[in-house]
């Protein structure tokens, strides 16, 4: 008895450890809503600004800047995940205090690489010195674990002549490492191949777009071709991404091609992660909707993560998507599709508007000209049993029903406010709130430009009838 005991107390030993050492259970599929500002799994908001990924046995790691209300530096986050949407803060693993020099700093865009030779996690970013972009230099963290606390190693221009401004890293197929930065106020965009152990330059390897004036630069490699993805260089505002290819990294590198819209949907390039799984592998551009750029600081920023594709072996295409659902067993991305519609007022021929095209929560709906802007543009998004969400294409809010106001604010399926109705009499639409009953309506059947759109008694006046325009 004793001796069938212990050999059943082993098995459950060996079952317990085989488990255990399985590491966390494969991810379901998870829905990622576009333009919002991304929550960790603490309620907080994710500081992961600039920020890259490095994937480390289940869980893909994303490092970027959490900064301080005047946009200097504080600390470069450490958030993990299986699923690529439900984030846990891991650390601070680079702080202000971690080194004199980063006491007064600017660190923007943090990138982590794994070196197999040396068993280091090596971090690049850009340093400036908090004042002003003049240092323009690049610079070297290192840790012993992936989400530990990296040691400053220090800034220095590449080459001791090259300077160095948005960066991004890279691990080929045969382990070489490379860092690409934008030089020469941002005017030349260079390629460089990094020492054996990652923490410094090697040499220069390529010069491709001398005088092209890009910056944010995204490198990944697809099935033997290079992709590079950048911005042009506008500050804080969005504009006209594009990318070019080659099938080495010294080139020759194709001319840049546009991708996606104007303003990469009101985005710029921060890193092109692989998500590889079962199925094969998908690519997801991480971007960055500065907060900078609407009146905000870099921590009210927000995220646009869109699916990539590939017509051709040397092509790349991206398109909006409200939605993205990643499923990282199968290593799939895929966008929603929506159709936007506008809400134009029967009586005045005017649609209903989000003021001066704000992406703030708390924005009001009022009437003004039709333009064809975003801020004009709602996806009837169904929910339950009848009723929509309207979900702006500007801001990715939901159009609610307050008291005296509507306004624009962040998703919530379960808030009645933001739950409406459709009821269809010939050419038009009455809109009714779930919430208090009562009917979209332009306040006392004004005509006039920036007229509050409310919620009032249904009673079938032409200033609460809707033609949903494309």
């Amino acid at each position: 008895m004793k001796r069938a005991y212990a050999t059943l107390l082993a098995l459950c030993l060996a079952l317990f450890g085989a488990f255990a050492a399985a590491g966390p259970a494969h991810a379901a599929p998870m829905t990622i809503i576009n333009g919002t500002q991304f929550t960790d799994t603490s309620g907080g908001p994710v500081h992961a600004h600039g920020g890259g990924v490095l994937k480390v046995g289940s869980f893909y790691y994303w490092f970027g800047e959490n900064r301080n209300a005047d946009n200097t530096f504080r600390y470069v986050d450490a958030y993990r995940s299986t699923d690529l949407k439900n984030w846990e803060f891991r650390n601070h693993v680079l702080t202000q205090s971690s080194a004199f020099e980063l006491a007064t700093a600017n660190i923007e865009r943090p990138k982590v690489m794994y070196n197999a030779a040396t068993g280091k996690y090596v971090m690049w970013m850009h340093k400036e010195n908090g004042v002003d972009y003049s240092e323009a230099r690049a610079a070297v963290a290192v840790s012993d674990t992936v989400d530990g606390n990296y040691t400053w190693q220090g800034s220095f221009r590449p080459l001791d002549q090259h300077m160095s401004r948005d960066i991004t890293v890279f691990v080929d197929t045969d382990g070489t490492g490379y860092m690409v930065s934008a030089a020469r106020e941002n005017y030349d965009l260079q390629i460089y191949r990094l020492t054996a152990d990652y923490t410094g330059i090697a040499d220069l390897v390529a010069d491709p777009w001398h005088g092209g004036h890009r910056e944010a630069p995204a490198l990944f490699k697809r099935n033997g071709v290079y992709f590079m993805l950048t911005s042009a260089a506008t500050g804080w505002n969005p504009n006209q991404q594009q990318y070019a290819t080659a099938t080495s990294l010294a080139g020759p590198w194709t001319a840049m091609t546009n991708v996606g819209d104007s303003t990469a949907y009101g985005s710029q390039t921060a890193y092109v992660l692989p998500v590889q799984g079962t199925s094969g592998t998908s690519y997801l551009y991480l971007g960055d909707r500065w907060g900078n750029s609407f009146g905000g600081t870099v921590n009210d920023s927000r995220y646009v993560w869109l699916p990539l594709a590939f017509p051709t072996s040397t092509s790349l295409s991206m398109s909006w998507a409200p939605e993205v659902t990643v499923d990282t067993a199968l290593g799939t991305v895929t966008g929603t599709s929506a159709t936007y519609n506008t809400l134009i007022a029967r009586h005045s021929g005017k649609c209903a508007d989000v003021t001066s095209q704000s992406l703030w929560s708390g924005a009001q709906i009022k009437q003004y000209d039709c333009n064809g802007g975003n801020n004009q543009k709602y996806w009837f998004k169904s929910i339950d049993s009848g009723y929509y969400q309207l979900i702006v294409r500007n801001s990715s809010l939901c159009v609610q029903a307050n008291a005296s106001t509507v306004t624009q604010e962040d998703c919530n399926a379960t808030t009645t406010s933001q739950q409406w109705s459709l009821t269809t009499s010939g050419n038009y639409v009455n809109v009714k709130s779930r919430a208090g009953g009562g009917c979209l309506d332009v306040n006392g059947a004004s005509t006039a430009n920036s007229a509050a759109v409310i919620t009032y008694t249904c009673n079938g006046g032409t200033n609460q009838q809707w033609t949903r325009g494309s």
